[in-house]
């Protein structure tokens, strides 16, 4: 039973949400990626002023932690450790992945599907895993270069929907459509509102100290010519 400020900019659309027992109350978003460091803080101000809530009501603040854009979460995680410094509050990370599952699960909610989520990675890479309904992973994150095997033994055995602004391109590649199934998912940080209220529940906090982002792979530094 918790109040909790959910932060998302793992993409170019950067979104807060607070939510109380794991319900979203409400939700603000931004589709520009260079604002993220300045209108996430911005968005928590204005949440917690139209829902009269004080921070000291706060009990914790949750981020979505990766993978995603290197940009995007570094300001996603250094915004909710400022946050959970001033305000004596505990962190929360939520892998990116499972929130997206989580969101598409609450769109689509089957037991005998499983749940795909990719984020674009560049080429033909993408930050993928696989969840079942219950949200137990049945391939973990990942970053997965593709190719027309991608996923070829799950797709024998189960339906599988994949989402994600990296899924056009599996699709684009993928033989056959077979098990393999396409939804739209806009990312949202009031997807987290569950994981985030479980956490809490189960005292997972991260490490205020020494918790970095999810990234899945070395940042890559063009050489200088």
């Amino acid at each position: 039973m918790a109040l909790i400020i959910n932060i998302d900019t793992a993409t170019a659309r950067g979104s807060v949400s607070l939510a109380r027992d794991g319900k979203v109350i409400q939700t603000l978003a931004s589709e520009e990626q260079r604002d993220h460091a300045a209108t996430m803080v911005l968005f928590i101000e204005q949440l917690l002023k139209e829902q009269g809530i004080n921070p000291a009501t706060l009990d914790a603040i949750a981020v979505s932690a990766g993978p995603g854009s290197y940009t995007g979460l570094r300001v996603g995680v250094a915004t909710a450790k400022g946050l959970c410094y001033a305000w004596e509050k505990p962190l929360i990370a939520v892998s990116t992945l499972q929130m997206m599952a989580q969101g598409m699960l609450l769109q689509q909610p089957e037991e005998n599907v499983l749940y795909c989520p990719m984020l674009d990675a560049r080429r033909m890479e993408v930050f993928t895993a696989v969840y079942n309904h219950r949200l137990e992973e049945v391939l973990q994150p990942q970053a997965m270069i593709l190719e027309e095997h991608s996923f070829k033994e799950l797709l024998a055995q189960h339906k599988i929907v994949f989402f994600g602004d990296g899924s056009p391109k599996w699709r684009q590649l993928l033989p056959a459509a077979g098990n393999a199934a396409f939804a739209e998912y806009t990312m949202n940080a009031g997807d987290m509102a569950p994981l985030s209220e479980a956490a809490y529940t189960s005292k997972s906090f991260a490490d205020l100290a020494y918790f970095s982002p999810f990234y899945l792979k070395p940042f890559f530094f063009p050489k200088k010519a």
